[in-house]
C-alpha cells in the first residue's frame, strides 16, 4: 500500500505507511475531507492501553468492529508481525493509534459508535476537526447480542460516513446524508427503519446467490445447477472480497478456459470500476497458473532426481506432441499403425493425470502392452527434456511435485494467496485436486482453508480424460465443516425443457440432489422424433431450423441455433443437408487461428528464438522456406549432437566441422544459426540490434526468415493462399495487442529466480509469456456463438454455451449412450450427464432425434433407440414416430450396404437369447462378461457383442488400453480363466 493511503478498517481514519492491514480486509477509501477545526484525541479504551514490554500479539480481548466486531490485537502499535501493517510514524502513542478504532456501546435496544467524548460521533485524530456521525442502529432480529466487547455474530459491516461537522445523533443535519449500516446486503438506517437500499454488489441476486457471495470464510461448496448464474456469483464474490479490503493479490480464481477467465476478469472490472484497485488479482486457468509457478520456481528443483527442466522451457501443444511422438516411435523401430501416436499420448496423459511418471508407470506394467507402452513413455520423456519442453499434463504433474517437495516454493505460494476459488470443480482430475489443496493453508482442517469451489456433479462429462467426479461429491469429507450453498434456479431454459432434463438426471445415483426450478413458465414442449434413417433425420433437422427462422421468434437468428451430436462422424450428413438448403453453418472443431499451417510456422520460429533447444519447432522450420539443407545432412547433425550431448541448434553452428556434410549444406546451417542469433543478440536479448518491441520482433522474424516472402509467392499462384498472408499480418497484430496488455510486474520471469544472478531480459520474458498464452488456448475458446450461422458441435464442446434453439441428433444405443456404457456402470451415468448437458443448453426450443437405421463405418444397421428416450417424462415431451414406412426395409435393396440387425436392449443392455444366457460370439467361446486377452492390448472384459458373420464385433474394456471395438475374425482373442 502506498504511503498516504488509508486503511479502510476505520473508513479513512488510519493512514498506513506500507501495506493494508490484513486483519481488516475492508475496502480502501481515499483520505477524509479537509479538517474543520482542532480536536483532541480521545484516550483509548482501558483494554487497549499499551504497556511497556507488551508481547507482539497481546491477548485478544475483543473484535474489530469491521471484522465481526472484534477489536483485533494486531491493531495495537505493539504488533511486530511482518504480515501486519505498522502504525505510521506520525502516530507515536497508543492513545492516538487506538483512539481511531470505533467501539460499539449498547444503549438500551440500540447501539452507537462512541470512541470519542461526544456521544454518537467519532473522529480522526490525524485530521483535526473532522467529526463524523453514525446514527443509532437497531440490530436485525437474527443477530444475537452478546456483549459490547464480543460484538455481533454476523457478517462484516460497512459504514457510510456523513459530511464533516454534522452534529447530533438524530436526523442528518444540514448538508449531511443518512448514515447506513449494512449486513447481508440489506440496510437499516434512521431509528431502526428498514430501507430499500441494497449493496450494489448484491443487487439483483437471489437469496441463494447472495448467500454464496457472502460466504467468504472457510471452505465453501457452491452447487450450481445448469443456467443458475454461477459466473455472476463467482465474479460478485470476487468483487465483494475486494470491497471488504482483501488485497487483490491474495485472491486466486481458477477455471478451465482462457475464455472463462477473461470473462470473469472483465465482469469484476465492470462491477468495481476502473479505479477499484484490482491490480494483482489472479484469474486464470490451471495450466496457465502452473506455467507461471514453474517459470518462477523451477530453479529450486534443479539437481533433484527426475527433474530435468529449466525455467525457460517450451510448452508443446497437441500438434507438437504428436510430431514428437511420431519421431520417438520411429526411433524405436516401431510403426504408427501398431502404436497410433494419438492413442499412445492419451495413455500417457492418463498416467500423468494420476501423477505417475515414466518409472512409476513401468513399475505397474503387468502385460506386454503396458511394458511396451512404458518404454515409449520413457523415450518420450527423454525427448521432451532434451528439448527443455513440457506438455500440458507436465504442467500439472511438475507443479504438484514442486509444491510437495520445495518448502520455499510452497510457503511463498501459500503466503500469497489466502482466498482460492475454483470454477467447474466437477471437471478436476487427481492432479488438479492435489494442486488445489497445496495452494492454500489449512486444507483438510475444520474451517481452515478459504477454498470456494463451484460446480455441478450432474455436468461432469470428462471422466474419459481423467476428471474425477468424486472430487466434488466428497468435498465435504475432504474439507470438514464446509458450507454448502445450492443454486437451483435456472435462468436459461423454459419449464418443459428444464423438467425434461431434471427427470433424466434423477436416474443417476452418484450425484447431489438439487431441486431445479425456473422463472420461465410455459414454453413449447421438447420435440422427440424417431426418423427413418440419417438422411431423413438431417432433412427433418434442417426443416425444423428453417421453421424457427421463418417464425420470427426470439430464436429466429441462425446464430441462436445449434445442432449437437455425440461424435463428429454424425455431422457429415447434417452438413450436406445444410449446404443443400443454403443454411449457413460453422463447425466448432474448425481449425483455430493458432493451429493454421502458416501461423504454426511463424510460432515455431518464435519458439526457437525463445528456446533454441526446442528441436520439434526447429525441425519444422529449419528448411521452411527451403535452405538447401538435405534430410540426410540434418540427420548427421542430429546424430553428432546426440553423441556430443549438445542441442541440435548448437550442432548446426558447428556443422562445418563434420566431414560428411558438404560446404553448401554446412554454410546454410551456419547462416540459419547466425540469423537466429541476430534476432536474439547472441542469446542475450541485449544490444542495439535487438528489436525494441514484441511486435517488431515478430515482424522482423517473418521478413528475415523468408516466411512472408514464401507465402506471398504462393498467394500469387493461388487466391486461397492470400488468407495465409493475411494470417501472418494478424499474428503481428496479435503480438501487438498482447504487448499492450502485458503486465511486467506480474510476470514471474522478470523476478530474479532462486539461484539466478540476473533477471530474464524483458523482451525474452514477454516473448515467452506470449508463446505461453498462445499454447494454452483451449478448444472451448474457439467456439464463437456470435457468428451469423448455425453452430455444429459435439455435446462435449457444447458445455458452457447456450442457444435459443437446439437439436440433438443420434439418441441411439452405442451412440448416446456410447458402446462402453452399460446399465449401472459409471460410464452409463456419465453418458446420461452428457445428454443432460445437451438438453440444458436449450433456452426456448429443443428437438431430439433418433434414427431406426444408420450407416456407420460403411455398414447400414438397424439401431436401438437410446434408453434415455424412455427416461424422458411423457407429459413434458411431444413424441413423434416418423419411421413406420421403414418396417419392410430389410427386403428393399435400395440402400448402400448390408442391413445388420442389432440385438434389442433388455433392462438397458443386451437382451438375453431365448435360452436365457448372455449374448455370445458363436465359434469364439466367450460371451458378454467374459475375460479375454489380446496380444497387444492385454487383458479386458467383453462388454458388447454385435453384428453377424464376418461383421461380428466385440466391444472390450481393456485394463490398460481402454475400450476398443474389434472385428472378431481378426482380433486373435483368447479367453482368460
Amino acid at each position: 500500500m502506498r504511503p498516504g493511503r488509508f486503511c479502510a478498517s476505520a473508513k479513512g481514519s488510519i493512514p498506513m505507511s506500507s501495506r493494508i492491514c490484513v486483519s481488516h480486509r475492508t475496502a480502501i477509501r481515499p483520505p477524509p475531507p479537509a479538517p474543520v477545526g482542532p480536536t483532541q484525541p480521545t484516550p483509548p479504551p482501558p483494554h487497549l492501553s499499551a504497556t511497556p514490554g507488551a508481547p507482539d500479539h497481546p491477548p485478544a480481548s475483543g473484535r474489530c468492529v469491521l471484522r465481526a466486531f472484534r477489536i483485533l490485537p494486531e491493531c495495537t502499535p505493539n504488533c511486530r508481525a511482518p504480515s501486519h501493517a505498522r502504525p505510521p510514524a506520525d502516530l507515536t502513542s497508543a492513545s492516538e493509534y487506538t483512539a481511531t478504532h470505533r467501539v460499539l456501546k449498547r444503549k438500551g435496544n440500540k447501539i452507537s459508535w462512541v470512541p470519542s467524548d461526544k456521544p454518537g460521533r467519532w473522529h480522526n485524530p490525524s485530521v483535526p476537526g473532522n467529526l463524523r456521525r453514525v446514527k443509532s442502529i437497531r440490530p436485525p432480529p437474527r443477530v444475537v447480542w452478546k456483549s459490547w466487547l464480543k460484538g455481533w455474530s454476523t457478517q462484516p459491516v460497512v459504514v457510510d460516513n456523513l459530511s464533516p461537522g454534522v452534529g447530533g445523533s438524530g436526523a442528518a443535519g444540514a448538508g449531511g446524508r443518512a448514515a447506513t449500516l449494512r449486513w447481508d446486503g440489506l440496510s437499516r438506517s434512521g431509528n431502526g427503519v428498514t430501507t430499500a437500499e441494497i449493496d450494489p454488489l448484491l443487487e439483483g441476486l437471489t437469496d441463494a446467490q447472495r448467500e454464496a457471495v457472502l460466504a467468504t470464510e472457510g471452505p465453501v461448496l457452491i452447487l450450481a445447477a445448469a443456467g443458475s448464474g454461477k459466473t455472476r456469483v463467482i465474479t460478485r464474490r470476487i468483487a465483494y472480497l475486494l470491497s471488504l479490503g482483501v488485497p487483490p493479490w491474495q485472491i486466486l480464481a481458477l477455471t478451465f478456459t482462457n475464455k472463462a477467465a477473461g470473462e470473469m476478469r472483465e465482469r469484476v472490472g465492470v462491477l468495481l470500476g476502473p479505479d477499484a484497485g484490482a491490480r494483482g488479482l489472479t484469474v486464470t486457468t490451471f495450466h496457465a497458473l502452473c506455467a507461471r509457478l514453474l517459470r518462477r520456481y523451477a530453479p529450486l528443483m534443479e539437481g533433484r532426481p527426475g527433474w530435468a527442466i529449466r525455467h525457460d522451457y517450451t510448452i508443446y501443444d497437441a500438434d507438437d506432441q504428436q510430431a514428437l511422438m511420431k519421431r520417438v516411435i520411429g526411433e524405436m523401430n516401431l510403426t504408427s499403425a501398431n502404436w497410433p501416436p494419438r492413442s499412445v499420448l492419451a495413455s500417457i496423459s492418463h498416467a500423468k493425470n494420476e501423477l505417475k511418471d515414466a518409472l512409476a508407470f513401468e513399475a505397474g506394467a503387468g502385460d506386454f502392452y503396458s511394458r511396451s507402452l512404458a518404454k515409449i513413455y520413457q523415450a518420450y520423456e527423454r525427448a521432451l527434456r532434451g528439448a527443455n519442453a513440457v506438455d500440458f499434463d507436465d504442467l500439472l504433474m511438475l507443479t504438484v511435485r514442486l509444491l510437495q517437495e520445495s518448502d520455499e516454493a510452497r510457503d511463498e505460494v501459500q503466503g500469497r494467496w489466502k482466498y482460492l476459488m475454483i470454477d467447474e470443480y466437477q471437471d478436476t482430475n487427481h492432479a488438479q485436486f492435489l494442486l488445489s489443496s497445496l495452494l492454500v493453508t489449512g486444507a483438510g482442517q475444520p474451517g481452515g482453508a478459504n477454498v470456494c469451489v463451484v460446480g455441478d456433479p450432474d455436468q461432469s462429462i470428462y471422466g474419459w480424460r481423467g476428471a474425477d467426479i468424486a472430487n466434488i461429491l466428497d468435498f465435504e469429507e475432504q474439507y470438514p465443516g464446509a458450507r454448502v450453498v445450492t443454486l437451483g434456479q435456472n435462468f436459461r431454459s423454459t419449464a418443459p425443457i428444464l423438467a425434461t432434463a431434471d427427470a433424466l438426471i434423477r436416474r443417476n445415483k452418484r450425484r447431489k440432489h438439487k431441486d431445479l426450478f425456473t422463472t420461465r413458465p410455459g414454453g413449447e414442449k421438447p420435440e422427440v422424433v424417431l426418423c427413418r434413417d440419417e438422411h431423413h433425420e438431417a432433412r427433418l433437422v434442417v426443416d425444423w431450423l428453417k421453421a424457427r427462422r421463418e417464425a420470427g421468434t426470439p430464436e429466429a437468428s441462425w446464430k441462436d441455433m445449434a445442432v449437437f451430436y455425440r461424435n463428429n462422424a454424425l455431422s457429415r450428413v447434417i452438413e450436406d443437408e445444410l449446404r443443400g438448403a443454403g443454411v449457413p453453418y460453422v463447425i466448432a472443431r474448425g481449425t483455430a487461428f493458432y493451429q493454421r499451417e502458416e501461423v504454426k510456422d511463424a510460432l515455431s520460429y518464435l519458439r526457437v528464438v525463445a528456446n533454441p533447444a526446442d528441436e520439434v519447432s526447429l525441425s519444422r522450420i529449419i528448411n521452411k522456406p527451403a535452405r538447401k539443407i538435405g534430410k540426410a545432412s540434418l540427420a548427421r547433425v542430429e546424430h553428432a549432437a546426440a553423441e556430443r550431448g549438445i542441442t541440435l541448434f548448437e550442432a548446426l553452428g558447428d556443422a562445418g566441422a563434420l566431414t560428411d556434410i558438404g560446404p553448401g549444406g554446412a554454410g546454410a546451417m551456419r547462416r540459419f544459426v547466425e540469423m537466429v542469433d541476430g534476432w536474439t543478440g547472441g542469446g542475450s536479448f541485449l544490444g542495439a540490434e535487438v528489436s525494441a518491441s514484441l511486435a517488431a520482433l515478430v515482424e522482423r522474424v517473418l521478413n528475415e526468415s523468408g516466411l512472408r516472402a514464401h507465402y506471398k509467392a504462393a498467394a500469387v499462384k493461388s487466391e486461397s493462399d492470400e488468407d495465409k498472408l493475411a494470417n501472418l499480418d494478424e499474428l503481428v497484430s496479435s503480438a501487438r495487442e498482447f504487448e499492450e496488455s502485458y503486465d511486467p510486474e506480474s510476470d514471474p520471469a522478470l523476478a530474479v529466480s532462486p539461484g539466478e544472478q540476473t533477471p530474464t531480459p524483458p523482451l525474452l520474458a514477454m516473448l515467452r509469456a506470449y508463446l505461453e498464452s498462445v499454447s494454452l488456448v483451449a478448444d472451448a475458446d474457439k467456439v464463437d456463438p456470435a457468428s451469423g450461422a448455425v453452430t455444429l458441435m459435439t455435446l462435449h464442446a457444447a458445455k458452457g454455451l447456450e442457444f435459443h434453439a437446439v437439436a440433438i441428433v443420434g439418441l441411439e444405443e452405442n451412440l448416446l449412450p456410447s458402446s462402453r456404457a452399460l446399465e449401472g456402470d459409471p460410464d452409463a451415468e456419465e453418458e446420461r450427464r452428457l445428454c443432460f448437458v445437451g438438453i440444458t443448453r436449450a433456452m426456448s426450443r429443443l428437438l431430439i432425434t433418433a434414427s431406426r437405421y444408420r450407416t456407420l463405418r460403411g455398414l447400414r444397421e438397424r439401431t436401438i433407440p437410446s434408453r434415455f428416450l424412455t427416461e424422458l417424462p411423457a407429459e413434458q415431451i411431444a413424441l413423434s414416430d416418423q419411421s413406420e414406412t421403414m418396417e419392410d426395409f430389410d427386403d428393399t435393396p435400395s440402400f448402400d450396404g448390408p442391413v445388420v440387425k442389432a440385438s434389442r436392449p433388455h433392462a438397458g443392455g443386451e437382451r438375453p437369447p431365448r435360452g436365457g444366457g448372455l449374448p455370445t460370439a458363436p465359434g469364439y467361446g466367450f460371451s458378454v462378461g467374459s475375460r479375454v486377452r489380446h496380444p497387444q492390448f492385454g487383458e479386458g472384459e467383453v462388454k458388447v457383442i454385435q453384428g453377424v458373420g464376418v461383421n461380428l464385433r466385440a466391444t472390450i474394456a481393456f485394463r490398460d488400453a481402454g475400450t476398443k471395438t474389434l472385428v472378431l475374425q481378426y482380433a486373435r482373442l483368447t479367453t482368460v480363466g
